[in-house]
């Protein structure tokens, strides 16, 4: 038994936001249930390739949706909702979720008021682009554009870029979670339930705490490539056979890595303190380059982890699947019938349950647990299920 096993999580969800929590929730026990529309879903079950050949569990689907059931239903009709409060009060649902436009709730009978008359002790969660006041549509990207992520990533004479992952939904999903368990406690101690709000706006700005404060104190931070505005060199540098990331952090660092074989010739009275080397940086970065490019990675990245520099070799994604650190800790979420396979990541915490490489069911697919929940939970038959899919309810 784990920690969340007790728990129901009914998650009216798509995109990656709340799928990417809920995903967190099922790894750590949770029963989640995702809500979908009938007919084609979530749109990400239709975004990369086809998996087993197969409609609806397109590549980009699978990553977040491991160890999940999924029910549709059509929350448009009067008689869906009706279905939804159902399974709010048998199930028993714990928490209920949604990451839909804050101008749905009240005709999708999904809003807060609606779903404590049902349950009071409920934990409802909404995960909107700017909060519950504003129904503007927001993407990831978008979210970074406005929140001065962009601004800070490409190179100072490029276009500002978009990270290369999600971080503004990631970075939701983990401030949703936070908020979450802050919630489940109060629960506990008050058996009060709780509406939780999360912008993911607010939660990208959240991220830019000493970049807005230099601002405001008049000390200009923008698009720096691979460097630091404080500490040099920090940078990637060529090898002979790839690249390694170095971060130089203090002057003691810096005077080591001068006494390695064929650094000698940084050792420049003005690079002894960190102000000098900020100072020259581009030219003491291309002189380091010139060192680096003659040495092998593995070579050169043991030589500096030696003296005690920071340093990683810039991995490719294959790279990081055959991590020594990592690898026996991939979780895995088995297909059964077609014996596919899909790996997650480990999880942060190391120990004890942290350590566990989870097995995980395979995402659903659409519409999959129907029979399951409405029929054994709620006792509908497998005739009225039959009608209920014709009529496009469920």
């Amino acid at each position: 038994m784990t920690l969340l096993s007790s728990l129901t999580v009914l998650s009216l969800e798509q995109a990656t936001t709340l799928p990417c929590l809920t995903q967190r929730l099922a790894r750590e026990g949770a029963r989640v249930i995702r809500v979908e529309a009938p007919g084609r879903g979530d749109p990400n079950r239709y975004v990369g390739r086809k998996f087993l050949d197969e409609d609806g569990l397109a590549s980009y689907f699978l990553p977040n949706n491991c160890g999940k059931q999924a029910i549709t239903l059509n929350l448009a009709e009067a008689e869906g909702r009706a279905l939804l409060s159902e399974l709010i009060a048998k199930l028993p649902v714990d928490i209920f979720a949604t990451n839909n436009r804050v101008s749905s709730y009240g005709k999708l009978g999904i809003d807060y008021g609606t779903i404590k008359a049902i349950r009071p002790d409920i934990i409802w969660l909404g995960v909107s682009g700017f909060g519950p006041m504003h129904d503007e549509a927001a993407y990831d990207p978008i979210l970074q554009a406005r929140a001065g992520w962009m601004e800070l990533t490409g190179e100072p004479d490029g276009l500002p870029l978009v990270f290369g992952l999600p971080m503004v939904d990631l970075g939701a999903a983990e401030h949703a979670y936070g908020a979450l368990m802050k919630a489940l406690y109060r629960r506990a101690v008050t058996g009060e339930g709780s509406r939780i709000d999360i912008s993911m706006f607010r939660s990208a700005v959240t991220w830019m705490a000493s970049p807005l404060l230099l601002t405001a104190l008049g000390e200009p931070v923008t698009r720096r490539g691979n460097t630091h505005q404080f500490f040099a060199p920090v940078s990637v540098y060529p090898t002979r056979d790839g690249y390694l990331y170095i971060a130089v952090g203090n002057d003691r660092q810096w005077q080591a890595l001068t006494t390695l074989p064929g650094f000698a010739s940084l050792a420049d009275e003005s690079y002894q303190l960190n102000a000098g080397r900020i100072a020259d940086v581009q030219r003491l970065n291309q002189r380091l380059a010139e060192c680096t490019g003659t040495m092998a990675t593995d070579a050169l990245s043991a030589a500096l982890k030696g003296i005690g520099v920071p340093v990683a070799k810039v991995n490719t994604l294959k790279d990081v699947l055959a991590e020594p650190l990592l690898k026996e800790f991939f979780a895995h979420s088995l297909d059964g019938p077609s014996g596919a396979e899909v790996i997650l990541p480990p999880t942060a915490e190391v120990g004890a349950d942290g350590d566990l490489p989870a097995r995980l069911s395979f995402p659903p697919r659409l519409g999959e647990h129907n029979g399951a929940i409405y029929g054994s939970r709620l006792g509908v038959s497998d005739q009225k299920l039959t009608e209920l899919k014709e009529r496009g309810i469920i």
